[in-house]
């Protein structure tokens, strides 16, 4: 097995086992803001996979998003059984919720694709890879080029996250 392979595995015997190392870096990202950029990808592996490369540009940003069902502010609407529900279903999954975040939050960046970190009982926690617009580095690279010229990719569900969540018309 290669390096990343090692890694990987790592990574995923510390989430099923729920080591003390894993149980701490969730309790500080708990208290943490949602969106946290980082320096370095916790899943070093996962991230490569997805087109991360250590370069002036990629931007690797941390995005904590609510988990359950959306709950709706008021009822109303009418005495109808169906318009009595108070909590729905998202159309759209947590992960595709995080990329949209870190697009909104970070305007002049593009997102590239996202993957999961951990949860906790009321949080999801993603890291977003998002590409610097303006970046001479990332203008240069040819895989990046292509991306950065399709604008709004987590909003169009151009992403792997979202295509798999995509409405087919």
């Amino acid at each position: 097995m290669g390096a990343y392979k090692y890694i990987q595995n790592t990574f995923v015997n510390e989430y099923k086992d729920r080591t003390d190392e894993y149980k701490n870096r969730l309790t500080q990202w708990n208290k943490e803001n949602s969106t946290m950029r980082v320096d370095k990808p916790t899943n070093i592996a996962r991230a490569k996979k997805l087109g991360y490369k250590d370069k002036q540009g990629v931007i690797i940003v941390r995005i904590k998003v609510r988990k359950g069902r959306r709950k709706r502010a008021t009822v109303g609407g009418g005495r109808k059984p169906s318009k009595s529900g108070r909590f729905f279903s998202r159309q759209i999954s947590l992960q595709s919720i995080a990329e949209e975040r870190a697009s909104k939050h970070y305007s002049n960046c593009e997102v590239l694709n996202s993957y999961y970190v951990g949860d906790t009982g009321s949080y999801k926690f993603y890291e977003v890879i998002l590409l610097d617009k303006n970046s001479p580095v990332i203008k240069k690279d040819k895989v990046y080029k292509n991306i950065i010229s399709q604008s709004g990719r987590a909003e169009r569900a151009l992403t792997s996250s979202g295509k798999k969540h995509r409405v087919k018309e």
